[in-house]
């Protein structure tokens, strides 16, 4: 199992913010070559990110390309898929053509660089309102990505949206993002940036709003913010003894033939004895995970 519950942004042409997120407790870093970086230093930016990623380091290494409709992807695409690369974050995906299109643009160069098949990763970035409208077809369409994520800055602004600490405005795209990741079979969504930064309180309420939701991480953009997500996005000491209680007193139980019982006044089935199991997988791959 792979673990996903913080992936920091950096701006690909600052090499002291680069080097610092690289050294971070995130479980992914996401070396930009969109936003933060001017159109000026675009192209110039690729060597810089794909270097850095050689370094030695414990968390997974991507780089966010342009979108497919700018002139900068292709050659972003070219430069990111080598070895040393985890995988390239593709923004503003609004269809399954987007992703099958730079599906098989990696899928060559893979094979033309002697890389693994399907060993450099794709994370799109739903964003928009028509993606949300196509977000079944984006992820049902028979690529190689295990995982999306939501980027609410340019969706609220494409729908006209005030983006507010409360989030209320998210819950429809969170909601159709969750159950169609559910119904393709892929893993659950990565949640949206936080952007006030400073505000832990508010970042904490966000974060774990989205995991309510069944999101499993969270897109950062100051380390400040990697600490707080990984917590919450990770099982508790307790949660961890809880899930065992559960798992032990049902292995009990049904070993003499029932299959629903009570645990200091808590019913457990099939269902809760499987969240109990997850909470346990999840605890132990964050453990693996961290060395």
């Amino acid at each position: 199992m792979t673990v996903f519950r913080s992936l920091l942004f950096a701006p690909g042409n600052h090499p002291r913010k680069v080097e610092k997120s690289l050294g971070l407790n995130a479980d992914a870093v996401i070396l930009d070559l969109e936003d933060a970086v001017a159109i000026s230093e675009k192209e110039a930016t690729r060597a810089l990110v794909v270097e850095a990623l050689q370094a030695p380091r414990r968390c997974k290494g991507y780089i966010r390309v342009n979108a497919i409709d700018t002139p900068y992807c292709y050659g972003d695409v070219l430069a990111a898929v080598v070895p040393g690369v985890d995988g390239i974050m593709l923004p503003k995906v609004e269809r399954a053509d987007d992703l099958r299109t730079i599906d098989w643009l990696v899928t060559q160069l893979e094979r033309e660089r002697g890389l693994p098949p399907g060993s450099v990763d794709i994370l799109p970035i739903i964003e928009t309102g028509r993606a949300i409208q196509h977000i079944a077809e984006i992820v049902g369409a028979d690529t190689r990505v295990k995982r999306v994520s939501f980027g609410a800055g340019d969706y609220t602004l494409d729908m006209g949206l005030t983006w507010t600490a409360e989030e209320r405005e998210l819950a429809y795209a969170r909601g159709a993002i969750a159950h169609a990741c559910r119904d393709a079979e892929i893993e659950p969504p990565v949640d949206t940036v936080h952007i006030n930064l400073g505000r832990i309180e508010e970042l904490r309420n966000a974060t774990q709003l989205a995991k309510s939701m069944g999101f499993q991480g969270k897109l950062c953009i100051h380390p400040e913010q990697v600490d707080p997500v990984n917590a919450i996005f990770s099982p508790t000491g307790d949660e961890v003894d809880l899930a065992k209680r559960y798992m032990a007193a049902f292995a009990e139980a049904e070993a003499g033939g029932s299959a629903s019982i009570q645990v200091d006044g808590y019913f457990i089935d099939y269902p809760i004895v499987e969240k109990a199991r997850r909470t346990i997988a999840r605890a132990e791959a964050i453990a693996a995970a961290q060395g």
